[in-house]
């Protein structure tokens, strides 16, 4: 048991679990190793971290009896994981969340997913297997991204909508079906992009002609972009052989 006055008396830490500092940590929280939480990380009630990826092909392994096995989880620094969020394991690659993200109550990040930098998952919120969701995305309440797909940084998907294909960076989806509704200029503007440029951009989604190649080497966006198109490739690429 911790002595630590952050860390609750019946919250579950497993073998293998690696805490960095000043974690708070809720009653009934369960943290299943191989796990590694970033600094000042928040922990709430019943949140369920590391446990063995949903693929029935898998050992579904007792982490709480020390019994260790997947490739774990990965948490980075101020991240806020709301009571009764779910985060699994990862089956051939850590599940990752990225640092200053928000997953609010009953989030589901489900094994090898990969979150990037300052994202908000809404209540409810629920990612697939394998799936990429890049930096300053917004998935809104209830919103499922499907497993194997790429949400571009910066996105906002609205709440309810069910993802089954890539998301372009930046761009707003919501409905359902779900389409794209012009451009997140919010999230551009947090980034420092120019309001000529967010112009430009507008213009290009406003047309459906959106070249998201000839923004790799914006200093601001391309680093964003070139990992979107980086991610969007494999996704596609592991489908086609699968």
């Amino acid at each position: 048991m911790s002595t630590d006055p952050r860390i609750h008396p019946r919250a579950f830490i497993g073998e293998g679990v690696t805490l960095g500092r000043d974690v708070t940590i809720g009653p009934n929280a369960v943290l299943l190793g191989p796990l590694t939480v970033g600094d000042r990380v928040w922990i709430g009630p019943g949140a369920v971290l590391g446990t063995p990826p949903e693929i029935s092909s898998l050992e579904q392994n007792a982490a709480w009896e020390g019994h260790l096995a997947h490739h774990g989880v990965v948490i980075g620094d101020d991240v806020v994981i709301r009571e009764l969020t779910t985060i699994s394991q990862g089956s051939h690659r850590p599940t990752r969340v990225g640092s200053g993200s928000w997953l609010l109550n009953t989030s589901y990040v489900a094994h090898d997913v990969e979150i990037g930098r300052s994202v908000t998952l809404s209540s409810g919120a629920r990612v697939g297997g394998h799936a990429t969701i890049g930096d300053h995305v917004t998935l809104g309440l209830n919103a499922t991204v499907h497993q194997r797909r790429a949400v571009g940084a910066g996105a906002m998907v609205g709440m309810g909508a069910g993802v089954t294909r890539d998301v372009i960076p930046f761009s707003k989806v919501y409905g359902s079906p779900p389409r794209r509704h012009g451009l997140n200029s919010y999230a551009l503007r947090k980034l420092g992009v120019s309001d000529a440029e967010i112009d430009d951009l507008t213009a290009r989604f406003d047309s459906s002609v959106v070249d998201f190649h000839s923004y790799a080497e914006h200093p601001l966006l391309g680093a964003h972009v070139s990992d979107w198109l980086t991610a969007a490739a494999q996704q596609d690429a592991t489908l086609k052989a699968s």
